[in-house]
């Protein structure tokens, strides 16, 4: 969408039309960054400051990935699914272009609402913000979970698959042959359980930590799926964060703690200890995509790299029986 051949008269335009820019107004757009699947804009108004957004075909890694940019209306979708469960914790949506593959929201101020990916690596770990993204992520599936038109609205498989079964798991086996029947297995359970709406990109670069609380972004991977998906990829974060940061491993593995804990509380479409299987399962594979996989974590040295290679494939090999020893098990070996 944005890779045309004027992006800013693409945004003015659309800024236009849906009734954001008046006649005789002007906006001031800056490009953002942070993402590799979307072009972001700040537009600044009289008076007032929104975020317009729009998928990219071709996402900005070094792998040739490509994805439908139809996602920018799922992402749209879920905002409103979300802000009807949790308001004030997603980004208020302002209006939409299908055909532009555009949509605005309301600007958050970096000020106001810091990143907590960047809170992390700066070595401020703060469990009770993990527990709140636990809690929030919780709310959010249970909702969907009990809500009959979620499955339809959100069945969005092969979305899913482009996004994350296959670049993630597909992709990152190729480099583990001794390990391709377990991915295998893992991509299975995960694109074969429907059980909530998925975010997929819970990730903390997409957590803002508000005065209200955490606000969730960037949901282009909306899915009715598994949900262990979501509190997996959150936790991957946190002990990749541990091997970057060592002297932050236990606060790390402590805010982990916090996250499982303040999401299992609203666990009630499955039993526990199922979902809990999924996510040990999970955790893995997803840590081992951060190294080898479409998308790497870009903040790992190659020791680090190293490091994640060796402790994944270890949980690949031989799972953890509970979430909790896994957590522990990861921290212990990188204090």
């Amino acid at each position: 969408m944005l890779s045309g051949h004027d992006t800013r008269a693409d945004v003015r335009g659309f800024l236009s039309r849906q009734g954001l820019l008046m006649a005789g107004e002007e906006v001031t757009l800056t490009p953002l960054t942070g993402g590799v699947s979307s072009d972001l804009w700040k537009g600044e108004l009289p008076g007032r400051t929104v975020c317009v957004k729009g998928a990219l075909a071709k996402l900005k890694v070094e792998q040739d990935w490509r994805a439908p940019v139809s996602r920018n209306r799922i992402e749209y979708d879920w905002l409103r699914f979300a802000a009807g469960v949790c308001p004030g914790q997603v980004p208020r949506v302002l209006a939409r272009d299908d055909e532009a593959g555009l949509f605005a929201m309301e600007f958050l101020a970096p000020e106001q609402y810091p990143v907590w990916k960047a809170q992390l690596l700066a070595g401020r770990v703060d469990a009770g913000a993990a527990r709140l993204v636990g809690d929030l992520v919780g709310r959010l599936h249970a909702a969907s979970a009990a809500d009959p038109e979620s499955p339809r609205r959100f069945a969005t498989d092969d979305n899913f698959d482009i996004l994350r079964i296959e670049p993630f798991l597909h992709v990152t086996a190729g480099a583990h042959p001794d390990l391709r029947e377990r991915f295998a297995a893992v991509a299975a359970t995960t694109a074969g359980t429907r059980l909530a709406v998925v975010h997929g990109d819970v990730s903390p670069k997409n957590i803002l930590l508000g005065p209200g609380g955490p606000v969730l972004l960037d949901a282009e991977c909306a899915w009715f799926g598994d949900p262990a998906f979501d509190v997996a990829f959150c936790l991957t974060h946190l002990l990749i964060k541990a091997v970057k940061l060592p002297g932050h491993a236990t606060e790390l593995c402590q805010a982990a703690h916090a996250l499982v804990d303040g999401h299992a509380r609203h666990i009630d479409w499955e039993p526990p200890a199922d979902f809990a299987e999924r996510v040990t399962r999970l955790v893995p594979t997803l840590a081992l995509a951060r190294v080898d996989g479409t998308s790497p974590a870009e903040y790992l040295d190659t020791r680090q790299r190293q490091r994640v290679r060796a402790l994944g494939r270890a949980l690949v090999r031989h799972p953890a029986r509970t979430v909790g020893e896994m957590l522990t098990g990861w921290t212990a070996t990188t204090v």
